[in-house]
């Protein structure tokens, strides 16, 4: 009875102390969430509220997505109640098998924010193991010679169970031979032992049948027995020995197969049969058996499969040795097994969130990542790193968790994904690692502008285009994907007006087209400038604006226009005189002509398509001048006509005719008898404009005298002697206001300034008609630049704006042009500022032009018609209805290769000498001359 008192004391102190040890377990675990189960719960129980217990809120569960993180998940956490169930079957024999306290540890992950919590499950057992022994029924053979006190170990029972549970104590039946007692290995298990109590005689009774009961510790307790058979048998003396009872062993768990790991040596004193020793495992389990091979000769203990520090750190091997007698020994063998570091470290990805923005700040969180390493000590400590240089860093969370973040801002332009990999190395001697690739793709941000593939664009497009081709395309790219990265193009800006920018062009919104709606002009049109925009479909939208250049190119869709010689009234060529004695080289008049168009297009030659007496005159090929080739001969008709063709240079070249009628002839009235002895019929027309050169040279006169006597009659009135400087050489004094004749009724529509010229030796006076556009103040031939001509033609009342009387400026030895007005090689001139085109007035203006030549020289009988600025052929040329408002500007348009062809000295050519300085020119340039 005193075994069982003390196999019940010690039931009590396991009782009393377990439960202090769970609370001092607790105590260690202060930061966990705990719970206590018993074991074989059935599916879905309830453990606990385990969002309660976190502090989470029922309503944010949904979105904080609490999951249970484990290598084999026993629970589950309920999404709507926050529960914490029963997954799985809980078997703590299964689980820990006997260890004195069995805790489920697993982790619990909640999102948005993201939260780590550890859980620990304590699994309590419950008796659902009964004792049982191995075999139903032992054989034992105990020689009869065999003194009391003699023990004999049996197999124990196993019980699964573990703590009060599990197998408490060992009960015999009563008997009169035979006792029993508990002996404990070093692993805590009992087993029993049959203590002999008297000495058995074979003769007597050679059979003893005893029944072994096993008990466990549940309420109500579980038990097992089995049957002992005892044979007594004949003496044999001598048992085996083993030299000691306990034998340790240490093996690294890397050792192979086969490897020896202890060989048992036991001695018997007997001799002969009874001295043969079998070796054999005695009450192992199972494990034992599978990792280890016992010779029955030898003793040897051997290998037999690979060792697994993770699954089992220790075994203990009981050996028996017996001899033939049956007489028995035995001893334990605790094999230690050293850890290897034999296991590489797991990198196991719990979380990630991808595809991540691109404009994701430094530190967002990508990934959480958990280490394992199933070794122990230094071989299962665990640190990871990113291989390669990468914009992410790993952060140290918690335990064993990393937080993969960013490190700098990406941009999916430049690396549109990437791939992470992980490697995770334990801290053994020989270190062992492992690693795990992420991909992480990027999702587009609007970021990224357009941008055109050039900076600026010019295109060039001939005029007469069709309307609707293409003119230019422009191309911008967006790296960005989807709508962020469609671009839209459109018209933001020109130089045109706003009315009429979409009736010159347009672009194609998807493609960057750009049309010419209508023909363009070069000469209206010559370039224009618009601002393009490339607008991508972001939101919010960004765009990038370019500059298009369109240059119109010229085309050679305009012929030459012949500004002189004009025709007359009635549609009849005017004429021009030339003085018999002219020299070979005399300059007799010039072909004007102008073409509109522009380059090689407006590069004009002159030649002779027809002449009454071919020799007698030439065509300057580029200047347009006629001048004599030779001598008037006696046989040569006075009167020639001379037929000139301008083309100009384009391809294929344009041209028109220009007829010049020249008269030989020293005076007006010598020229007029041969035009008189015209051989075609007389032309009423010429009769009526014959009366109207009369008409007008009279009225001319009158007009003149009434001048003087205003003049006279003012300076009479005035005290002031400088009055009368005006009659004084190169002085012009302004007098009082004074009023013109009405002109409202006369042919001119011209206002005319009078002008005195200071060094001539008569009295000769010019009619220059002056418009505002034609003569600044600084231009005319008076020293008072303060008089400023009407601007409307069409009001012959409009008084002078001053009274001034001008003072004509010595002659000029070059009657031409000024530099600025001078017809360019193709002769083009100057027109007025707005660059328009003659009116119809230009024949009529001729005509006036030769009537007030007439009258001038009428009244200057001693002057010549070649040598005189006043001659015909000048006045008839160069008078002053042609003025230079009506010939278009063109001297952007001129080609001019070479030097500059132009009309120097031509007085002086005309007449063999220089001119005279006492002669007064007839034609005042309307513009200045700028050199």
């Amino acid at each position: 009875m005193r075994p069982s008192a003390e196999r019940s004391g010690r039931a009590r102190w396991r009782q009393v102390l377990l439960p202090f040890l769970l609370s001092l377990f607790r105590g260690a675990l202060p930061d966990q969430i705990r719970y206590s189960i018993p074991e074989e719960l059935a599916k879905n129980s309830v453990v606990g509220n385990l969002a309660k217990d976190l502090g989470l809120s029922v309503r944010d569960l949904p979105a904080r997505k609490l999951r249970v993180t484990a290598e084999k998940e026993y629970f589950i956490v309920n999404p709507e109640s926050g529960d914490l169930l029963v997954s799985d079957r809980i078997d703590r024999e299964q689980i820990c098998g006997k260890k004195p306290l069995c805790i489920l540890d697993f982790d619990t992950v909640a999102e948005n924010p993201l939260n780590i919590f550890h859980v620990s499950v304590i699994v309590q057992d419950i008796n659902d193991n009964t004792p049982l022994f191995k075999q139903s029924k032992i054989d034992l053979k105990i020689v009869e010679s065999t003194k009391p006190g003699k023990t004999f170990p049996l197999d124990p029972a196993l019980d699964l169970d573990a703590g009060p549970n599990s197998l408490q104590r060992y009960n015999l039946n009563e008997n009169e031979h035979f006792d029993l007692t508990e002996k404990q290995t070093p692993d805590g298990r009992k087993y029993p032992e049959l203590i002999l109590k008297h000495s058995l005689d074979r003769e007597e009774q050679n059979f003893h049948h005893l029944v072994l009961t096993a008990v466990d510790g549940g309420d109500p307790p579980q038990s097992g027995t089995t049957q002992i058979q005892i044979q007594v048998t004949d003496a044999n003396d001598n048992p085996p020995v083993f030299s000691q009872d306990v034998y340790r062993v240490s093996l690294q768990e890397g050792v192979p197969p086969g490897f020896l790991v202890l060989q048992l040596t036991a001695t018997d004193q007997d001799e002969g049969v009874n001295a043969e020793i079998i070796y054999s495992f005695h009450n192992v389990d199972e494990q034992v058996e599978r990792f280890f091979n016992l010779d029955r000769r030898t003793g040897e203990i051997t290998t037999k499969d690979d060792f697994d520090f993770e699954i089992a750190s220790s075994y203990t091997l009981t050996i028996e040795a017996k001899d033939p007698g049956d007489l028995a020994a035995h001893c334990s063998v605790q094999v230690e097994i050293l850890d290897e570091n034999d296991c590489a470290p797991e990198v196991i990805v719990t979380s990630i969130f991808t595809p991540l923005p691109e404009d994701s700040p430094p530190g967002t969180v990508i990934a959480l990542i958990k280490t394992r390493d199933r070794d122990s000590g230094e071989n299962g400590e665990v640190y990871c790193q990113i291989l390669g240089k990468t914009e992410f860093i790993l952060k140290s969370y918690s335990k064993n968790y990393y937080k993969l973040v960013t490190d700098r801002t990406l941009d999916r332009e430049e690396i549109p994904e990437y791939n992470v990999t992980i490697m995770a190395t334990d801290r053994g001697k020989q270190p062992l690692s492992s690693s795990i690739s992420i991909t992480l793709r990027l999702a587009d941000v609007n970021d990224n502008a357009p941008v055109f593939h050039q900076a600026s664009y010019v295109v060039h497009v001939a005029e007469n285009n069709p309307p609707g081709a293409s003119i230019a395309q422009v191309s911008a790219s967006d790296p960005d994907l989807g709508p962020n990265g469609h671009v839209s193009y459109s018209i933001v800006a020109s130089d045109l007006e706003p009315r009429a920018l979409s009736s010159y062009v347009s672009v194609s919104a998807q493609s960057g087209v750009v049309f010419a709606q209508r023909a363009f002009d070069h000469e209206q049109l010559r370039a224009f400038e618009l601002t393009l925009q490339a607008r991508d479909h972001g939101s919010p939208a960004l765009s990038t604006n370019v500059s298009l250049r369109v240059l119109v190119g010229d085309r050679n869709d305009n012929a030459p226009r012949v500004l002189y010689p004009a025709l007359g009234p009635d549609g009849s060529a005017l004429f021009d005189t030339v003085p018999r004695a002219a020299q070979p080289g005399y300059l007799v008049t010039k072909v004007v002509a102008v073409d509109a168009d522009s380059g090689h297009n407006a590069w004009l030659s002159y030649h002779v398509l027809q002449a009454s007496e071919p020799g007698l005159f030439s065509v300057g090929l580029r200047t347009g001048e006629v001048r004599t080739a030779r001598a008037l001969g006696d046989r040569d008709a006075a009167r020639q006509r001379l037929l000139v063709a301008v083309r100009d240079g384009g391809q294929p070249p344009l041209s028109a005719t220009a007829t010049l009628l020249l008269v030989f002839a020293d005076s007006l009235q010598e020229a007029l008898p041969d035009l008189s002895d015209h051989s075609e019929p007389t032309d009423p027309q010429a009769e009526l404009q014959f009366y109207l050169v009369v008409a007008l040279a009279l009225i001319s006169v009158l007009f003149l005298l009434a001048v003087i006597l205003a003049v006279a009659l003012h300076l009479r009135h005035s005290s002031s002697p400088a009055a009368w400087g005006c009659f004084q050489p190169g002085v012009c004094v302004k007098s009082g206001p004074m009023v013109p004749p009405n002109y409202s009724e006369g042919t001119l529509p011209y206002s005319y300034n009078l002008c005195v010229a200071s060094q001539s030796a008569k009295a000769e006076f010019n009619f220059l008609s002056v418009t505002p556009e034609m003569a600044p103040p600084q231009d005319l031939l008076c020293e008072d630049a303060s008089w400023v001509p009407s601007s409307n033609h069409g009001d012959a009342g409009v008084p002078f704006a001053s009274g001034t009387i001008l003072k004509q400026a010595p002659p000029n030895t070059d009657w031409r042009f000024s530099q600025a007005q001078r017809p360019g090689t193709s002769g083009s001139q100057n027109g007025d500022e707005t660059g328009t085109w003659p009116n119809n007035q230009f024949d009529t203006e001729m005509l006036q032009a030769m009537i007030l030549a007439s009258a001038s020289e009428a009244a200057d009988g001693s002057s010549t018609l070649g040598g005189s600025a006043g001659t015909m052929g000048l006045s008839a040329r160069y008078g002053p209805q042609f003025t230079l408002q009506h010939v278009p500007d063109y001297r952007q348009n001129v080609y001019i290769p070479g030097s500059n062809a132009t009309l120097t000295n031509a007085a002086g050519k005309r007449d063999g000498k220089a001119p005279a300085g006492g002669n007064g020119n007839k034609k005042k340039s309307g513009k200045k001359e700028k050199k």
